[in-house]
């Protein structure tokens, strides 16, 4: 259905700052390593609008391309804490097997507390306990400086600065646009044109039979395969996707919730806040991937026979601030050690990198998992983005959203480029409507777009895959939905390899 969407201006303040040919430094240092901090601090936007202007010119944003003096303001206002991820190399993110892992940290920690003059307990408020990083908080510009001239350093970013936390450039996340990204709880009566009845009276969305889903059961269902759901966690009021998540043809799978988002505005704060979904995303996601093929005359899920374990990682799809990627780094993580779980589907994202993250995506990339991530789906103000964070990453599979017909074209919201890697049909020619899934709420459906409903319904179609070729690796099940799709061998420079095949995937 089609929705309205606030599109909201970003402010335009042109800024200027010092370039580094030295990509390993950060600009604005000069050769003999010294800072060249200016007294003054940045605004909020002018922070945004610099890093807007490297997006552009980059197609992403590290904190390392802005400037010492970008940083440093980025760390004040974002309530003094800073993450550092240290280690001997750019690869050197796993603790588990870092050799000088622990050396660097003591080294760093002294650097720390000796210049900030306080308590560990004031001054050290989180170490990873999988990855080499911390969290701290700086006060003094001197720490700072001491801290960039150490050469052990992977990377050192404001952990709390707030990108969209002014009302002139943040994007609105409601029931504005609960159809596409955002949150929202509404449920919807689903036109008979998009959907066809299957035994035993479930209801298969129309656009399955785009990517031919449903000729794909005739040889795999995904048991046997765990999905992760890295999102807003899961409905306690859906019982499809709780007590009645084994019912009708699905069976003999599980259903796990987890929830690692501390709801606080001080990112020292601790105390989950639990696995309940308090948005509706999450719980869509994790709908179009795997509900249950039943007699409920509700919309059933890719892989109806897929186990699923649900991670509450954040409060809502935009991951702006400290607890929202401290809760997705856990969740990598979490899934990463987790035998049983094949693949990853997050369908959150940010236009700013952030390294935390992108440790807690390799290190459960090094596990073997399989992860997909959302291209991007916005109101035309990040459409300059391109493709978002993490999906851009190289350990992830990018998925976007396109419309039906015979030529791609993205969705009214979505995200495309170099990087998208899959395409799913989700947004029907005429009326605009886009997947059914099961509602927030018993009884009920709704309709959910985007590069979100994308991605989860490609991580559905992985496990069918997987699910058919239990001994196969990521690798070659990624190879399979390559070859099964419409512009394999060659790439689109926009929609990646496009519409993945189901069927031929699974034969």
């Amino acid at each position: 259905m089609k929705k309205n969407y606030v599109v909201v201006a970003l402010l335009s303040v042109v800024l200027f700052s010092a370039c580094s040919k030295d990509e390993d430094r950060y600009p604005g240092e000069n050769q003999s390593g010294q800072e060249l901090f200016r007294k003054d601090t940045l605004s909020k936007a002018a922070i945004n609008s610099r890093i807007d202007q490297i997006s552009n010119e980059k197609g992403s944003f590290h904190w390392k391309d802005g400037g010492y003096q970008m940083l440093w303001s980025a760390i004040i206002r974002g309530n003094n804490t800073v993450t550092i991820g240290y280690g001997v190399n750019a690869d050197d993110f796993d603790s588990h097997k870092s050799g000088k892992g622990r050396e660097i940290k003591a080294r760093l920690k002294n650097i720390i507390l000796e210049s900030e003059k306080g308590s560990e307990k004031d001054v050290i408020f989180k170490e990873d306990d999988d990855l080499n990083l911390m969290d701290v908080v700086i006060k003094k510009r001197e720490t700072l400086e001491a801290l960039l001239k150490e050469q052990h350093i992977r990377y050192i970013e404001p952990a709390d600065y707030r990108y969209f936390d002014t009302v002139e450039a943040r994007p609105v996340y409601g029931p504005e646009v609960s159809s596409s990204s955002g949150c929202g709880f509404s449920s919807a009566t689903i036109a008979t044109a998009d959907y066809t009845t299957v035994t035993p009276n479930a209801r298969v969305p129309w656009n399955f039979y785009k990517h031919n889903i449903p000729g794909a059961w005739n040889y795999s269902t995904g048991s046997g395969i765990t999905i992760g759901v890295v999102d807003t966690g899961l409905s306690p009021q859906q019982s499809l996707m709780g007590t009645s998540f084994n019912s009708g043809s699905s069976s003999g799978r599980t259903v796990q919730r987890f929830g690692v988002y501390v709801d606080s505005i001080w990112p020292w704060s601790s105390g989950f806040d639990g696995p309940d979904d308090q948005c509706g995303h999450g719980t869509s996601m994790a709908s179009v991937a795997t509900a249950p093929r039943n007699n409920s005359g509700l919309p059933v899920g890719v892989a109806y026979n897929a186990s699923l374990i649900t991670y509450r990682a954040a409060s809502n799809v935009v991951l702006d601030g400290y607890h929202e990627q401290e809760g997705v780094k856990l969740a990598f993580t979490a899934l990463g050690n987790n035998n049983n779980v094949k693949i990853i589907s997050m369908s959150m994202g940010h236009i700013i990198s952030v390294g935390k993250i992108e440790d807690g995506v390799k290190y459960a990339y090094s596990k073997g998992k399989l992860i997909f991530c959302a291209g991007g789906t916005s109101t035309s103000f990040t459409n300059f983005a391109g493709v978002i964070f993490p999906a851009s990453m190289s350990e992830a599979v990018a998925v976007t959203g396109v419309k039906e017909g015979t030529t791609f074209q993205e969705c009214d919201v979505c995200h495309k480029g170099g990087k998208i890697d899959f395409t799913i049909v989700m947004e029907r020619a005429g009326t605009n409507n886009n997947v059914p899934v099961l509602s927030y709420y018993n009884n009920a459906a709704n309709y959910v777009g985007g590069s979100s409903v994308a991605t989860a319904t490609t991580a559905g179609i992985a496990a069918l895959v997987w699910a058919k070729n239990p001994g196969w690796t990521r690798d070659q099940v990624l190879t399979k939905m390559k070859q099964s799709s419409t512009f394999y061998p060659t790439k689109n420079a926009d929609f990646g390899h496009g519409n993945i095949n189901a069927q031929l995937a699974v034969q």
